[in-house]
């Protein structure tokens, strides 16, 4: 076999195993953007929850999302987010003030970063589970 058929051989398989990985990536980012939209958020007893600042976190690749949840006189008065490796959905860095103004997880998604609005509020609903024992 020539040097060139070699070279030929070597690109093309980097191209296949490449593509295999491309693949398998957008599989599982799609499975989990299907099982998040599925999960059905629910508002969380705030009367339930002492003064304190929880973490609570949530990963469902692409998104990675942590944040602290402080709760003074059984409101939420900050939502810190740590943590948001987001992809396109930046957009979505609104949600965590939403909550604080609406005192409640039953807060429209941002329009274009649904995905990341919904990871961010499972987030949330795990810090205050979390707080509350759940």
């Amino acid at each position: 076999m020539s040097k060139k058929s070699k070279v030929i051989l070597i690109v093309v398989a980097v191209i296949v195993i490449l593509t295999a990985v491309i693949a398998g990536v957008i599989t599982v980012a799609g499975r989990n953007q299907k099982e998040v939209e599925a999960i059905t958020i629910e508002d969380v007893d705030l009367t339930s929850i002492p003064d304190g600042t929880y973490t609570g976190d949530y990963n469902a690749f692409p998104v990675v999302v942590k944040v602290d949840v402080t709760v003074k006189d059984h409101a939420i008065v900050a939502i810190d987010l740590v943590k948001h490796q987001n992809g396109q959905g930046g957009d979505a860095d609104a949600i965590p003030q939403m909550v604080v103004d609406a005192q409640s997880l039953l807060v429209d998604t941002i329009s274009g970063a649904t995905f990341s609005s919904k990871v961010i509020l499972l987030a949330i609903r795990d810090a205050l589970q979390s707080a509350a024992g759940e």
